[in-house]
């Protein structure tokens, strides 16, 4: 099963939920080869709740994880800032994630975010797997926090973007710290845009539909990541399409029926 950690369903935070875009990604990620994806949608982008009450009227429910039509398995979940500087991902239950959102709704603007230590208060109270994402992007202070918190941690992200960058650099920082508190290392894409889908993923030799059967196999290690030759390319012009489209829709264009105009819908 190839699974991608750290996915986003729309292309921007401050943009409205497009069901036609996300149909677009999800059955994109199939296209690009993907079997499963982590849904970790910014906790305070806009329409957080209707994204997922959209998910549960048009896939159904096998184990914890949410299938398309298209057969794309979809884990729920979130990315959340913390006030240190940060963003930390939850994987759980439809149910839990959208509970979980609904209590962080006093939390969602900038100056207002919790502690990472109280942050994971609130998650010990669900059944969540919870990681670091993108660990060492500039801005964050996730690697400074104290060892004893980060141990609370059940993963890190190794994230596309990163990797794109500089990969030595990410994986050489994101495993170091990996191995220093004992936490298992896996890949997300950090995607808003199709293009970067399979840049990087997290590949299982079985499949999985529930999140204890995920938390097992990534904590006996029971998985590779997998980087895209083309990881790079992937990122820069997933960047590129990313900043048009945002161009468009502040012009007060549809970038939606552009984008599906212009061939690109699978």
């Amino acid at each position: 099963m190839k699974l991608d950690f750290h996915t986003h369903g729309k292309l921007a935070k401050k943009l409205p939920f497009s069901t036609e875009y996300t149909d677009w990604l999800f059955g994109e990620a199939k296209e690009a080869g993907l079997d499963a994806l982590c849904l970790t949608e910014h906790f305070n982008t806009l329409q957080f709740d209707e994204i997922y009450g959209y998910l549960k009227s048009c896939c159904r429910r096998e184990g914890d994880t949410l299938v398309t039509e298209g057969g794309l398995r979809i884990f729920p979940g979130m990315e959340t800032d913390i006030a240190e500087g940060g963003h930390i991902l939850s994987i759980g239950s439809l149910e839990e994630i959208r509970e979980l959102n609904r209590r962080l709704e006093p939390y969602k603007k900038p100056g207002s975010f919790l502690p990472f230590a109280k942050l994971l208060d609130l998650f010990d109270e669900y059944d969540l797997l919870v990681g670091a994402a993108h660990p060492y992007r500039e801005g964050g202070h996730i690697p400074e926090l104290p060892e004893e918190e980060l141990r609370r941690l059940s993963f890190l992200d190794l994230n596309g973007k990163d990797v794109a960058a500089d990969r030595e650099r990410a994986e050489k920082l994101t495993g170091a710290l990996g191995e220093r508190l004992h936490k298992p290392v896996v890949a997300g894409s950090d995607t808003h845009q199709a293009v970067q889908y399979g840049c990087i993923y997290t590949e299982f030799d079985e499949e999985i539909t529930t999140l204890s059967g995920l938390r097992s196999a990534i904590g006996k290690g029971g998985y590779r990541i997998v980087v895209s030759d083309r990881a790079a390319f992937q990122v820069k012009t997933a960047g590129i399409l990313k900043k048009a489209l945002k161009e468009i829709h502040a012009l007060g264009g549809d970038y939606v029926s552009v984008l599906l105009a212009g061939g690109m819908a699978g």
